[in-house]
């Protein structure tokens, strides 16, 4: 079920809020489950059967890991198997296929694939699942004794198909005691509509020309078809997965839960380094913090660094995919950051700040290519299209039908990659006018609400590029 589809508006989301604010306080957590497991199963029955075993796997670990928490050996021993447990669970749904296709080209050999249906969601449910069972281990969240409380934390529906990844130490005392008053309410409802917005009034017309662009042979674009492409993507991504994100806080606050931001307009940044403190947050820390400083950290000499960063990485990029792609993309990025972090970054603060803005664009964007594309060789054609290197010309009416066609979406996915939102929030706060300017702001969220509905009704382009994940 996709929070921008008409049943979970109309049907779903009603239902549950209407229930959830009737009930006791004691049912509330049971409430938030049923529909949670009723929002994972709609789609997909058979994957809801793996997420169960998700959790009670997750849920017999903590309580382990808690119980021998004073023998260090067993509760090393419990969290190595935690570790193994969860990564199985991926491993055998999201790379199976992946591994045989390698081993048969390597070897010569005629293995069958499998062709596993990979569960939505999968990649998020289980790093949620290690995350409680390791903040546990760490003293950073007490262990549930209760098995639906680890099931509530692990599917609950705002953040379960798509994230961010919530951290268990983050919500481990709301799980038990949450508050909510009608400004949070109201924030939670603002917070969905924008998110709202930004897919399907910008993700969705951005993604319907990047999938038409990418589905034709880059040796065939013109050079400014092909950053046409790119563009759209890049905004595609970030409006769809921002969106979702923004919808999942949203939806949060509505039952009293606080999830922390997943990003943080990343495409002002001005070095690949800021890039990933404001691009998917939630899963830059927790790499960080259950990879990157378990391996070392940067407290370790440079060799073992450099290794520190390439092994994040390469999880980074195996993570989103199942594909050399992702891999390689990962890598790509990588480098970027040991590039700035030893050779180039005392220098690229010395830029003029358009300079280090327009530096950091261009490398996003050459690592949207390898994401987007099916293959790495696709993704190699593509770039040499895009710099002019396969001797088609520049410009045809293709691109510029796309332009003129798509204009206002272009216009609103550069104008909201910015904080010009939050500048005019800040200054409206200071007004005297300011009652009669938060009319105006709730009018608004609600004329975007019904642009929102209109589009859903006429269009059946309705994507989430992280389900996928």
């Amino acid at each position: 079920m996709l929070f921008s589809s008409l049943v979970f508006l109309f049907i779903f989301l009603p239902s549950v809020l209407f229930l959830y604010y009737i009930s006791p306080k004691k049912l509330k957590n049971i409430v938030l489950l049923v529909f949670s497991l009723l929002f994972y199963g709609y789609g997909e029955p058979k994957s809801l059967f793996i997420m169960l075993f998700s959790i009670f796997l997750n849920y017999l670990l903590g309580l382990l890991v808690d119980k021998y928490r004073s023998s260090k050996p067993k509760a090393n021993t419990i969290l190595a198997l935690t570790a193994i447990g969860n990564l199985a669970v991926i491993g055998y749904y999201k790379y199976t296929d992946f591994f045989i296709e390698n081993l048969n080209a390597l070897f010569g050999q005629s293995i069958p694939l499998q062709h596993i249906i990979m569960p939505i969601g999968i990649s998020f449910f289980t790093f949620q699942g290690m995350s409680y069972v390791i903040d546990v281990y760490r003293e950073q969240g007490k262990a549930q004794k209760n098995p639906l409380n680890v099931a509530l934390y692990i599917s609950l529906f705002p953040q379960l198909i798509a994230g961010p990844i919530v951290r268990y130490k983050t919500v481990a005392a709301q799980i038990n005691e949450r508050h909510v008053n009608i400004e949070k309410f109201t924030n939670g409802i603002e917070k969905f509509i924008f998110g709202l917005s930004k897919k399907v009034l910008v993700a969705n017309g951005m993604g319907f020309v990047a999938d038409q662009i990418f589905e034709v042979q880059a040796m065939q674009h013109t050079v400014l078809l092909s950053w046409i492409g790119v563009f759209a993507y890049t905004a595609q991504i970030y409006f769809d997965f921002s969106g979702y994100s923004d919808m999942a806080i949203g939806l949060g606050r509505m039952f009293g839960f606080e999830f922390l931001e997943n990003f943080n307009y990343p495409y002002i940044s001005k070095s690949i380094t800021e890039f990933w403190r404001r691009w998917h947050i939630s899963l830059s820390t927790w790499f960080r913090d259950y990879v990157y400083i378990p391996l070392g950290g940067n407290r370790v000499n440079q060799a073992k660094l450099i290794r520190n960063i390439l092994v994040v990485w390469l999880l980074t990029g195996f993570w989103h995919g199942a594909a050399w792609n992702f891999i390689a993309w990962g890598l790509y990025f990588g480098l970027l950051l040991m590039l700035e972090k030893f050779v180039i970054g005392e220098y690229l603060k010395k830029l003029w700040r358009p300079l280090q803005h327009l530096y950091a664009l261009l490398f996003i964007v050459i690592g949207w290519v390898l994401f987007r594309s099916e293959s790495l060789t696709y993704a190699l054609d593509y770039l040499t299209s895009m710099f002019g290197l396969t001797g088609q010309p520049i410009i045809n009416n293709q691109a510029l039908y796309y332009i003129v066609e798509y204009k206002l979406e272009f216009i609103a996915a550069i104008a909201a990659s910015t904080p010009i939102y939050p500048f005019l929030q800040a200054k409206l706060k200071n007004n005297r006018n300011e009652l009669i300017l938060s009319c105006m702001k709730y009018f608004m969220l609600i004329g975007m609400f019904g642009l929102c509905i209109m589009y859903l009704i006429n269009s059946t382009f309705n994507p989430f590029i992280y389900f996928r994940f």
